[in-house]
């Protein structure tokens, strides 16, 4: 199972899907029904008005169907994620996929492209994953990027100063004024969560996907431009970013729900298009639970691996989605020593520099639990003794209360974990025993 219409039937048959059959808009109103269904059911559009393909929304909008389709449990997901990153799995390339059934030139205009909210500037790909090599082909990256369409052949790029931005600057150097790359709609979680993942420089993440994927990622060539995309996406646009051309891109609503800043970005051209015949686009709403989740569960492994250094009895970490899966993050741990929770959120903020606010809580906590986390924090927190501060340090530039020019601001940890020198029972939940009576009782009425 490596594709998005294979995933798709899984969540068919675990009743997680929903079809609206009725006419519905991308401009706005299908974002509004996403938000409606958020952290909920998977939403298939099946008359989308003024265009002729069914679009999705909504496939990894919950964590258990990111663990569905990399087929393990949440206690699996840490160790499987950390080894697909550190043991990438090089993909085969192969001459067709159904991806080719159709190689056309292309028009952006005659893809169902939403429209999310009030005062976008445009339509907005959201899902799109992009492939670029380095001049000297010795470096892939796969990776998410936003991209604003302008007109039927030119969008605008969101690039942070990571890989793909080290890709264009080596390209600059090189005196090219152009790079191909491909942007692949239409994907398998397992594919999504690789492009997010913290990859080092030089690995592929369609490699780390291949390894999620048990070997089951096959790659093509593009026909129009010299850059690679999976065999069974539902839709490529194969594409050059002008290396000197800047124009306006935003604002945008990222993961807080707030609007992000207007910058000077660069243009990328369509040059051709492939996709299977009866394409469905894939759409991501912006500050959704999906965005959270695909951005906050790969930042996760590094926090268990940093604190696993730390303590080795990490229960859980919660990129939580109050936080936007980006500011805030609970991790629960058998405490050993008083000095061993500011440690972890040392270690925390380390793993993550754009986390905000940092929680840690005994492993009677369960860390997805926002209300056992705040029972904790209630509970087993004293403000003068366990309220870590750390001011004028890097933070997100998603932070609207932090400096956006020299993204400083403040970080928090709280230690919500119980005091070693005082009674155990005094920190501890009462419970009601449950005996099979009782329990067929709940179970049957559950």
């Amino acid at each position: 199972m490596s594709d998005l219409r294979a995933f798709l039937e899984v969540l068919e048959k675990k009743g997680d899907i929903i079809r609206i059959k009725e006419e519905v808009s991308p401009k706005k109103e299908m974002s509004a029904i996403l938000q409606k269904f958020d952290a909920n059911k998977t939403i298939i559009f099946e008359n989308v008005e003024n265009f002729q393909h069914k679009v999705v929304g909504g496939i990894c909008n919950k964590r258990s169907k990111i663990l569905d389709g990399l087929a393990i449990k949440n206690a699996d997901l840490y160790p499987r994620l950390q080894h697909a990153i550190k043991n990438p799995k090089k993909c085969n390339i192969i001459d067709y996929g159904p991806v080719k059934e159709i190689v056309e030139e292309g028009d952006l205009r005659k893809i169902p492209v939403l429209t999310h909210f009030d005062n976008d500037p445009g339509p907005y790909i959201t899902s799109g994953i992009l492939y670029a090599k380095s001049p000297e082909g010795d470096v892939e990256n796969v990776s998410f990027h936003r991209l604003l369409v302008l007109d039927n052949k030119k969008m605008t790029i969101r690039i942070v100063p990571r890989h793909l931005y080290r890709i264009t600057q080596l390209a600059k150097d090189a005196g090219l004024k152009t790079i191909d790359v491909s942007i692949s709609i239409g994907l398998h979680p397992a594919i999504l969560l690789a492009a997010s993942s913290p990859a080092s420089w030089g690995v592929s993440e369609f490699d780390i996907a291949n390894n999620l994927l048990n070997d089951g990622l096959k790659l093509v060539q593009c026909e129009h431009v010299d850059a690679l995309a999976p065999a069974d996406a539902e839709l490529v646009l194969e594409c050059k970013i002008h290396l000197n051309e800047n124009v306006a891109e935003g604002p945008f609503v990222d993961l807080t729900g707030t609007f992000d800043v207007k910058r000077q970005q660069p243009i990328v051209e369509l040059i051709g298009v492939m996709h299977r015949r009866d394409y469905i686009y894939q759409a991501l709403l912006p500050s959704g639970s999906e965005h959270m989740l695909l951005m906050g569960m790969p930042p996760e492994v590094r926090i268990w691996e940093y604190c696993q250094n730390i303590v080795p009895t990490v229960k859980g970490v919660n990129m939580t989605l109050g936080g936007n899966g980006w500011l805030h993050c609970v991790v629960s741990f058998d405490k050993v020593r008083e000095g061993d929770p500011k440690n972890m959120l040392m270690a925390m903020f380390s793993a993550h520099p754009s986390l905000k606010h940092a929680v840690v809580v005994d492993t009677d906590i369960d860390p997805f639990n926002m209300r056992e986390v705040e029972w904790a924090i209630a509970t087993r927190f004293k403000g003068d003794e366990d309220l870590l501060i750390i001011p004028n340090t890097r933070v997100s530039s998603l932070d609207p209360t932090a400096d956006q020019q020299t993204e400083l601001g403040c970080k928090i940890g709280f230690d919500a974990t119980r005091p070693l020198g005082k009674p155990k029972e005094k920190f501890m939940k009462a419970e009601i025993p449950r005996n099979d009576r009782v329990e067929a009782i709940i179970k049957k009425y559950s």
